[in-house]
């Protein structure tokens, strides 16, 4: 089961981290972003690194969403 989740999850990050790249709206791209990070948390929990992830989402989701809340509200 853990491999089936395992290839679900990277599949996914592959995806999101394709839309990320190729999409033309900035606030797709961000979601596409924060989703790329908790797909890559779900990777790091089924490795057993669950600290690691929860610090990759709080560390890395924040910092992502308060900048470009900042840099969007100054355009």
């Amino acid at each position: 089961m853990g491999f089936y989740c395992f290839n679900i999850l990277t599949g996914l990050c592959l995806i999101s981290a394709f839309l990320v790249v190729t999409s033309k709206n900035p606030i797709h791209s961000v979601f596409f972003l924060v989703f790329l990070f908790f797909n890559t948390a779900g990777l790091l929990i089924l490795l057993g690194v669950e600290f690691l992830a929860m610090l990759f989402l709080i560390v890395y989701v924040g910092a992502v969403a308060v900048l470009f809340f900042i840099c969007d509200d100054d355009a």
